[in-house]
């Protein structure tokens, strides 16, 4: 009996050593199967990553070229209005001077006339050449406020246009 234990027991282990190997060859496949999906996991989390890092980093390069688009025509608007407003002050200034210069010699012929008539005539002539004058100076500067919202505007109207364009 002996020998026939020792018989069954070679037979058993050589069962279990082929069921082993089968087992670890199983494993084996397995992990091979995990790693190479984990792999492509791996990959193809890596390439989204990376396609939306370049979308955002070109989404931010975009709204910097945008923004300074936007401080050139902020700049060049500014930079219009402030000499718009300078020739509208020296228009108004110039129609001052004029004005004064105008009462000042009216007010001398005044003092000079010698009746009531003269004085009445005096008085009318200068009202209505100071009202045309005045109808025509601020005529002059209207024209000029218009003039210059008009090209201050001007960039401004073409950078929203270009920025609605781009987006």
């Amino acid at each position: 009996m002996s020998a026939k234990k020792a018989a069954a027991a070679k037979i058993d282990t050589k069962q279990v050593e082929e069921a082993i190997a089968v087992g670890k060859e199983t494993v084996e496949k397995a992990v091979a199967a995990t790693k190479d999906q984990v792999e492509q996991a791996v990959a193809a989390t890596k390439e989204q990553v990376e396609k939306a890092s370049e979308a955002v980093t070109k989404g931010y390069e975009e709204m910097n070229s945008i923004n300074k688009d936007t401080m050139a025509v902020v700049s060049k608007f500014g930079d219009v209005m402030m000499k718009g407003s300078e020739e509208m002050g020296k228009a108004y200034f110039t129609y001052l001077k004029s004005a004064s210069e105008g009462q000042a010699e009216v007010a001398k012929a005044l003092l000079a006339a010698k009746t009531v008539n003269e004085v009445v005539e005096i008085q009318t002539d200068y009202a209505r050449t100071s009202f045309d004058s005045f109808v025509v100076e601020s005529g002059k500067i209207s024209e000029l406020g218009v003039k210059v919202a008009t090209d201050a505007f001007e960039p401004v109207q073409a950078h929203l246009n270009a920025t609605v364009e781009r987006m």
